[in-house]
């Protein structure tokens, strides 16, 4: 009976110095996690303190986390000194409506490559994401010549044209679209309803958070662009914020509390962006690579 009671307790021991060596472990990759985390946002936690600083206690050392003295009217002042309000206009009318083209052409294009079946289908798809390593500097020439011969060069159609296709979209909604079983494509033929119909009101209800990720990839990147706005748009009233904090850096190059400030309400829309859509972000990414 002794013995029996001892085996017994053995396992029960052992469950319970595992369950605490889990723990642990959790614990301490949680504070690892969380230290990392700390450190990535130093240098944002540091822009906002200084745009709220005078111009000479921007680089005071040691580092004032803390204003001294807060100046509030920094972020009046920008406004001010450039036509911020017309970069941010630019800019918002661009990056919305290169999402939604990209989110029309990807998740379309998507669909044929994953649910329709015709010859030549998976060659064509590799053909299409081989684009992806080519260097854009290889043929941005050829793309500027062919937008100055179009008339579009200064304005920010010829951002949309160029950018209206994502060879990247096309591949991250092909992956989560294979990930839907054929036979709901299959039974819907069968009941009748068309491809359009398929794409509509059965693929598109069930990759909310394929669509969220690319939303925010498409957004993120339009909006932090620099080059493309930078080789086509040349006049002051069709700039992005990304060449307005250029030119007001050229200006005035030690106004650095204005600039940490002007930095500041840059990074807003793209930061309600991204919290508005994390959880179907990180959802997304994660489903779009378990199968293809």
């Amino acid at each position: 009976m002794q013995m029996t009671a001892k085996s017994k307790t053995l396992p029960v021991q052992e469950k319970q110095l595992k369950k605490k060596r889990s723990v642990a472990k959790k614990t301490l990759l949680f504070v690892i996690l969380t230290v990392l985390g700390l450190v990535t946002l130093v240098p944002f936690i540091w822009m906002v303190s200084a745009s709220f600083k005078a111009n000479n206690d921007v680089y005071t050392v040691p580092i004032q986390w803390i204003p001294k003295e807060w100046h509030p009217e920094n972020y009046v002042k920008i406004w001010e000194r450039v036509p911020l309000l017309t970069f941010f206009k630019n800019t918002g009318i661009l990056s919305v409506l290169i999402t939604l083209i990209q989110l029309f052409t990807s998740s379309f294009a998507a669909y044929g490559f994953s649910k329709m079946y015709f010859k030549g289908r998976d060659l064509l798809f590799l053909a299409y994401i081989a684009t992806i390593a080519v260097p854009w500097q290889s043929y941005m020439i050829p793309q500027f010549i062919m937008m100055r011969k179009l008339g579009l060069t200064d304005t920010i159609w010829s951002l949309v044209l160029l950018q209206a296709f994502s060879a990247f979209g096309v591949f991250l909604l092909k992956q989560y679209y294979s990930s839907i079983p054929d036979e709901l494509c299959e039974s819907a033929r069968i009941d009748g309803l068309s491809e359009w119909g398929i794409y509509r009101k059965i693929i598109l209800p069930l990759t909310k958070p394929a669509i969220a990720s690319l939303t925010i990839i498409t957004f993120v990147n339009t909006w932090n662009d620099y080059m493309g706005p930078f080789i086509y748009l040349t006049s002051t009233e069709n700039k992005t914020i990304q060449l307005g904090l250029k030119m007001f850096v050229g200006l005035y190059d030690v106004e650095y509390a204005l600039i940490m400030a002007a930095s500041v309400l840059s990074i807003l829309p793209v930061a309600i962006v991204f919290l508005a859509m994390q959880k179907y972000f990180v959802e997304g990414i994660a489903t779009s690579g378990m199968k293809g």
